[in-house]
């Protein structure tokens, strides 16, 4: 199995996107685990599904 190029990591007040490859954190910091979103970053990375995962956890933010 290969090395997943991003991994969610713990930060205080929530989880970051970490991104192996460049590493740098990718993205916001969010208040819950977003898997579905690192299973399409690290799988298929369609650009529509990965925007609106984006919406979705940043509307939970407010």
């Amino acid at each position: 199995m290969s090395r997943r190029r991003y991994v969610a990591r713990g930060v205080p007040g929530g989880y970051r996107i970490w991104d192996n490859k460049v590493r740098r954190w990718w993205g916001d910091v969010y208040e819950l685990c977003s898997d579905d979103l690192l299973v399409e970053l690290n799988g298929a990375r369609d650009f529509d599904k990965v925007t609106a995962l984006l919406k979705r956890y940043r509307a939970m933010k407010r």
